[in-house]
């Protein structure tokens, strides 16, 4: 069976690194980038447009509120990266925010980040991909009619790659996120060079439209409550920007250094591309409304539920570009491009952070191993699975998913810029150096100025967007936060379980020991088992079978006694046919009538070549095995017989070296010669 899925497998994911080779994978800053920073960077494709949906329930008159969200979008983003270039110096290790609360807030603050991140992550590749397909779909109708599908899709692919590993994948997303970077900039050099140069008119193609207001005249509180729902929406611009800070050990050294480098290369591009297109978005009058069929008016009608609403970027390439022109193709499709592969930021955050949750025994251990190409397999795939069943539950859209985001990465945000606080405040307990207290009390002053702004940010999501469907995404938290207790009480249990005992317990053996041999054929793999079992000198050695068949167990008896064996063979009635049972009866009899006693079973199993063999042999033995490993005192042991057909699979390749049989030599791993047959 496995050579049968071998050969596939090898030809997705490549063939299987050795441990050793592991540095090899570590990625230099140019690679680094697209892999760590694809989300932040990608958010510039839809974060401007979610702040114009939310100031379009005010009408269009509430646009010109947009630079000031941004500005403040801005100040965030900036304070944000300057706090995690502290972390990434101070934390190293890759455990990111899990660390930072863990360690210094304790284990109750670190689940919780963790369990915000591992949500967050899902999230990330569920709106990346979604918010692609919108992306694509504005230039490939097949596209947005099949939104699910085709999302769908793109996730499988996506695991696909991240399954060949950290390198190889960050290599092949490379290209697309340079090119998004510069068709982006481009597209705000050019449209900036028109209207500040040329003078030129740049209308988008909704700028005739008109846009219904559901709430008019808002002032006040009203007025205040929508401009902080606004600005935590554009604050999706800001997701991402704590992978870096988790993914440090994927850095060539030095480490630190690298990737507090790469965290300021992503903050400057990611500030300029957002500001760009908000700003060419007011330009060009683009047109955005949270119900499109029924609040974009085309020439004062309501646009129906046939319209398509073009994402922003979409609009402002075709005011500065043209709708249709090669530079809109362009920059259509690598936007596309980018955000399906922004979703790699959680394929590489999600399965690191996994493994070291499974490392600490709060998330299953198989999550802490590495696959054939080293990277975290088991995170992938699992990602992967959320991921797809939260796009197939909202359809692949990005509006609705948009609202259940952002709430997680500022919990961790929040909490891992407090705990950097009493990081420093432990540190400047003993330092003594005045050079050194300086930059900790710099450091100090940048974290705490984060975890205030992000905490204010964090209450104000909260405030917005609760209403909006939020509340899913804190009780996906607070599931996987029980879960991730309830799985290290597991462990816990367990461990406790399995300790070694003291030198005086260990000491104590059992009475005696029974040893049955499983009988159904006085064959080859019985007698073979017979004579293993002998070897073990127990207390008392007996063939069991089981009468299923009242005629071929007198034919058992009947040989049993013919070959005058020096076991005894026990027969058990089975009225109902039933093999499973009587064993276990009877096992179990023999322990209660000598608790301190150990029973030792042994089975002869058959080894089979081929995958389809499997069907046809020892089920028996697999319901026996199930049933015996529960029952205490019982020991289970599999005695194999190799069949023809493992032998020729186990066989190793001949080899002839070049000529051999030409001149007669023995053929390798046969011991013939070519010619006449001399015996």
């Amino acid at each position: 069976m496995s050579k049968l899925t071998d050969v596939p497998k090898r030809i997705l994911i490549g063939r299987a690194l050795r441990s050793d080779r592991l540095g090899e994978t570590l990625l230099p800053k140019r690679i680094a980038l697209p892999v760590f920073a694809s989300d932040p960077l990608s958010s510039v494709a839809y974060a401007p447009g979610e702040v114009l949906l939310v100031l379009s329930v005010a009408g269009v008159s509430a646009y010109h509120y947009s630079p000031w969200i941004a500005a403040a979008v801005v100040v965030l983003m900036f304070t944000v990266v300057a706090s995690y270039r502290q972390n990434v110096h101070a934390y190293p290790s890759g455990g990111g925010d899990y660390e930072v609360a863990t360690k210094n807030l304790g284990e109750r603050a670190g689940l919780t980040v963790a369990s915000a991140l591992l949500v967050d992550y899902v999230l990330t590749v569920a709106v990346s991909v979604s918010s692609g397909v919108e992306n694509l779909g504005s230039a490939v109708p097949f596209v947005a009619d099949n939104k699910t599908l085709v999302a769908l899709g793109i996730i499988a692919l996506l695991t696909l790659m991240n399954l060949r590993g950290v390198r190889e994948s960050g290599s092949i997303f490379a290209i697309p996120t340079y090119a998004y970077v510069v068709g982006v900039l481009g597209m705000i050099v050019w449209g900036l060079f028109r209207a500040g140069v040329l003078n030129d008119e740049m209308r988008a193609p909704t700028a005739d439209f008109e846009v219904h207001a559901e709430q008019t005249g808002l002032t006040g509180f009203a007025l205040v409550f929508l401009l902080l729902r606004a600005f935590s929406s554009g604050c999706a611009a800001l997701t991402g920007v704590e992978a870096i800070s988790n993914g440090v050990p994927a850095f060539r050294k030095p480490k630190s250094k690298n990737a507090a480098t790469t965290l300021a290369l992503m903050g400057g591009i990611a500030v300029t591309m957002f500001c760009g297109v908000v700003g060419l978005a007011l330009y060009s009058d683009v047109r955005m409304a949270e119900n499109p069929e029924k609040d974009i008016l085309i020439d004062g009608h309501p646009a129906g539920a046939d319209y398509t609403q073009d994402p922003v970027i979409a609009q402002v390439a075709a005011a500065v570009f043209g709708d249709g022109s090669l530079a809109f193709l362009y920059l259509a499709t690598v936007t596309a491009l980018v955000l399906f592969l922004a979703a790699n930021t959680a394929y590489n955050g999600f399965p690191v952070l996994g493994s070291i949750l499974a490392q600490d025994r709060y998330l299953p251990r198989q999550l802490h191993t590495r696959g054939d190409r080293l990277a975290f397999s088991n995170g992938i795939v699992l990602l992967a699975v959320f991921a797809g069943l939260l796009v197939y539950l909202f359809g692949a859209n990005t509006n609705r998913l948009i609202q259940l985001y952002i709430v997680g990465v500022f919990v961790a945000f929040t909490m891992s810029q407090t705990g950097m606080v009493r990081h420093w405040n432990r540190l400047l307990a003993t330092e003594t150096d005045p050079a050194t207290r300086r930059r900790m009390f710099r450091s100090r002053a940048i974290n705490g100025f984060g975890a205030c702004f992000t905490g204010l940010v964090l209450v104000v999501v909260l405030l917005t967007k609760s209403t909006h469907g939020a509340w899913i995404s804190l009780v996906a938290m607070a599931a996987f936060y029980l879960l991730m207790r309830a799985i290290r009480r597991h462990y816990n249990r367990v461990s406790e379980e399995l300790s070694a005992p003291d030198t005086a317990e260990a000491a104590i053996l059992p009475s005696r020991v029974h040893s049955i041999v499983l009988v159904s054929k006085l064959h080859k793999p019985t007698l073979r088992a017979l004579a293993y079992a002998k070897l073990f000198r127990s207390d008392t050695l007996e063939a069991l079978t089981v009468n299923v068949d009242p005629q071929e167990t007198r034919q058992l008896q009947q040989e049993w006694d013919e070959r005058a064996l020096d076991v005894p063979l026990k027969i058990l009635d089975s009225p109902y046919r039933e093999v499973t049972g009587p064993v276990v009866d009877y096992v179990k009899g023999l322990r209660r009538s000598s608790p301190r006693d150990v029973v030792s079973v042994y089975i002869p199993e058959y080894v089979v070549g081929h995958w389809w063999e499997h069907i046809l042999h020892n089920q028996s033995a697999l319901r026996l095995k199930g049933r015996l490993l529960f029952k205490p005192g019982v020991m289970v042991t599999s005695v194999p017989w190799q069949l023809e057909s493992s032998e020729r699979r186990r066989q190793p390749r001949t080899w002839n070296a070049p000529g051999s049989v030409r001149r007669g030599e023995p053929r390798a791993g046969t011991g013939k010669e070519r010619g006449p047959d001399t015996s």
